[in-house]
């Protein structure tokens, strides 16, 4: 026994006695310090209880010695109080051991399962198909799986990814605040090896147990083919829209080819269509380097580009090849346009890039939209070619009568035919016949009868009828011909020389007669009903004056009948706009009335118009013969050849050859210094203009050595038809005449769009 045991015992022991001769509290309190005192010092519970039974066994046996076993004795009961109290500390070690196992037990099981759980998360998240990653509060990606990785490029190893993240996209949208923003959400951005990829994103707020934090928490899915095919929907849809309405090769390639450059990323659209196999190519350009100019022919092409068109367009139809062929980037793509085999496409990047799989099917499906655009423009360039031919076979010579202009605008293009026509026919006598007239309805049906009426009309005119005469007649052809009952008419016969105009009207449009700086009045005579509708006595006919420089205007009511709008509102426009246009071409006047009246949606019916302008009253100017004189000499000049209807060109040739006879009067005629007077006298006839210029002054032979000087007279006989100089009287007179062409025009709208400019 050692001797830390021997002295707990015989305390132990010691204080036992004590409190069983003489039991307390304070006795008891020394056994429950003895309890603790066996706890520090390791004392067997099992020693203690030896002792305790055995001092106890002692003081039983003295207790019944000394009272004879006659009294009963407490010595059991208050040494098992004593011992009970020194087994206190004891126990509440014991529980104290018990509670700490078990809840180490406890702690070492939760953290096992903790472990687990982690374990299980782990795979769990790694076994997502969708890319996972947790953010910190400042957008900072702080974990990913490996789906991430592979779908941006960027795994686990460079975590954590600050923003701005190493994937996003320069030109792409911003990033969604997570914390204010939408949490579903679609972005592009760029993969670490180059290629754009769009990526569904969607995210949810919580915060750490702690609540010290919170993190966002979301999945991203690659949406690139679901995006490529909604763009590619949407990009078909824009092209489709943009070429429908076109109508035309060049309206098409005009609206097409900037849509589609703007669409695949090109910086130019160049095409090439050749005419015939040995023609030169015809080519539309869009984008970088067009000017906006025609390119016809093989200079707007370098060779390479040249050999480039010609080798794809008589490849496969709906073939694709990229530029150069096999490599890794392409600077472009070429394809046939169409079937025919007669035009091809280069589209041209701004920079080499890799072509994919979905910008194959993008070119492909944009490159077969614009080709059956082409293709439907070409049919429609050919239904509109036959329609004109037909049209311009039915309206009669393209060539009119110097002074004259017309103007036709069918209301169904794209055709360009229908029910109005004119007619302008010179005649023996020197007049000339003028037939305008709407048949009922519109387009092809409608011009059939209207070939038919104006044929009739032109014999009637060439057979010397008046435009009396000439209706009535026309009547008895109108019912015959079916869809001809309520046709319009006017009819006219003008008289240059006499200055007249004698006119009636079958139900039609009043023609509008302007005299010079005067507003144009309607003239209402000679009006009965519309054609194979009664049978009238006689149709009414009435004359009128045509003051010299006058304007005459004969229409269809397609001009002034608007929807909602009262016609004399169009008569009131109409002339309006003749009182300002006494100095202005035929042409000019007509464009200024088309300009004046047409509704902002264009004409709703078919329009055909006449102009007519009356020659003027003959010119006579006498000026000083001073230098400074020839402005207003030109000036004056000009306007009047304007208001004579005569073309700006040869205008501009006849107030130059005036110059200079007038130049020559006022510098040679009077070189003595005597006072004198030029003479600019100008008049016209149906087809003639005559200038004549005279002094009173001495000529001036030419010298044999003119010298750079000396041209005039050269001049003058190379910008006029005949030219005569008299100087065997009292001074000199020049004679200059020319003859007015005639009027050549296309008698419908020429084809739109047949001018091949393309912006850039």
């Amino acid at each position: 026994m050692s001797g830390l045991l021997a002295d707990f015992l015989d305390a132990y022991a010691d204080a036992l006695r004590r409190h069983l001769h003489s039991p307390s509290q304070a006795g008891l309190a020394e056994g429950y310090e003895l309890g603790r005192r066996a706890l520090v010092e390791g004392i067997s519970l099992l020693d203690l209880t030896e002792n305790h039974f055995r001092v106890v066994h002692e003081e039983q046996q003295r207790h019944d010695v000394a009272e004879g076993g006659e009294s009963e004795s407490r010595v059991p009961e208050n040494a098992l109080e004593f011992l009970l109290q020194t087994l206190v500390p004891l126990d509440i070690a014991t529980r104290g051991y018990l509670d700490g196992t078990r809840r180490y037990e406890q702690q070492r099981s939760r953290a096992d399962d903790l472990a687990g759980r982690d374990a299980f998360r782990t795979a769990l998240v790694e076994s997502l198909q969708d890319g996972f990653f947790v953010a910190d509060a400042h957008g900072t990606i702080i974990e990913v799986n490996t789906a991430f990785g592979a779908l941006t490029g960027y795994g686990a190893v460079g975590i954590p990814y600050p923003l701005p993240h190493p994937w996003s996209s320069p030109e792409g949208t911003r990033y969604p605040d997570l914390g204010t923003e939408a949490q579903r959400f679609v972005i592009p951005i760029r993969h670490r090896d180059g290629r754009n990829v769009w990526l569904a994103v969607s995210t949810s707020a919580l915060i750490k147990p702690d609540g010290s934090e919170r993190i966002f928490v979301g999945t991203i899915r690659d949406v690139t083919a679901e995006h490529d095919a909604q763009a590619r929907d949407q990009a078909a849809s824009r092209l489709a829209t943009a070429v429908g309405a076109a109508t035309s090769v060049v309206e098409v390639l005009a609206v097409g080819l900037d849509e589609l450059r703007r669409t695949v990323g090109a910086e130019t659209a160049v095409v090439a269509v050749w005419p015939s196999r040995n023609a030169a190519p015809e080519v539309y350009v869009s984008g970088a380097g067009a000017d906006g100019a025609s390119h016809n022919g093989a200079a707007a092409l370098d060779d390479r580009s040249r050999a480039l068109l010609d080798r794809a367009r008589r490849r496969p139809p709906r073939s694709l090849l990229a530029i150069p062929d096999g490599a890794e980037s392409s600077e472009g793509i070429v394809a046939p346009l169409g079937e025919t085999g007669d035009a091809a496409m280069w589209l041209r990047f701004a920079a080499p890039r890799a072509i994919g799989a979905a910008d194959w099917t993008l070119f492909s499906l944009l490159i077969g939209h614009l080709s059956l655009a082409v293709q439907r423009a070409r049919n429609f360039d050919q239904a509109r070619a036959t329609s004109l031919t037909l049209q311009r076979a039915m309206l009669g010579p393209i060539e009119l009568p110097p002074r004259f202009s017309v103007h036709y605008e069918p209301a169904l293009p794209p055709l360009e035919i229908g029910g109005d026509w004119y007619d302008v026919v010179p005649l023996r006598d020197g007049t000339i016949g003028v037939v305008v007239g709407d048949c009922v309805g519109r387009g092809l049906s409608a011009a059939v009868v209207m070939g038919q009426l104006r044929t009739a009309a032109r014999a009637l005119l060439l057979r010397g009828a008046g435009p009396a005469q000439l209706l009535a007649e026309l009547d008895t052809v109108a019912s015959r011909i079916p869809g001809a009952m309520c046709t319009t008419v006017c009819a006219a016969v003008l008289d240059p020389v006499r200055g007249l105009v004698r006119y009636s009207s079958a139900g039609h449009m009043p023609p509008i007669l302007a005299d010079v700086g005067s507003t144009g009045r309607m003239l209402e005579g000679g009006r009965s009903v519309p054609l194979a509708t009664f049978d009238p006595p006689r149709r009414p006919e009435a004359t009128t004056a045509l003051a010299p420089g006058s304007t005459l205007v004969l229409f269809t009511d397609g001009l002034v009948e608007q929807r909602g709008v009262d016609i004399d509102e169009g008569f009131a426009k109409i002339a309006a706009v003749l009182a300002d246009t006494s100095g202005r071409l035929p042409r000019e006047v007509a464009d200024a009335v088309l300009s004046r009246l047409r509704p902002a949606a264009g004409y709703d019916d078919d329009v055909a118009m006449v102009v007519y302008r009356q020659p003027p009253a003959p010119l006579r100017l006498d000026v000083p013969a001073h230098a400074d004189e020839l402005a207003v000499l030109r000036r004056t000049l000009k306007g009047w050849l304007a208001a004579a209807a005569v073309p700006h060109d040869l205008a501009a040739d006849l107030v130059a050859a005036a110059n200079e006879a007038c130049s020559n009067s006022i510098e040679h005629a009077y070189r003595n210094g005597d006072a004198g007077r030029v003479l600019l006298s100008a008049g016209c006839d149906i087809d003639t203009v005559v200038i004549v210029v005279t002094d009173t002054g001495d000529w001036k032979p030419r010298a044999s050595d003119r010298g750079y000087r000396g041209r005039g007279i050269d001049m003058m006989r190379a910008l006029t038809e005949e030219l005569d100089i008299d100087h065997s009287g009292p001074g000199t007179t020049v004679r200059m005449s020319v003859t007015l062409p005639a009027i050549t025009f296309p008698v419908a709208n020429p084809l739109r769009g047949t001018n091949r400019r393309i912006p850039g």
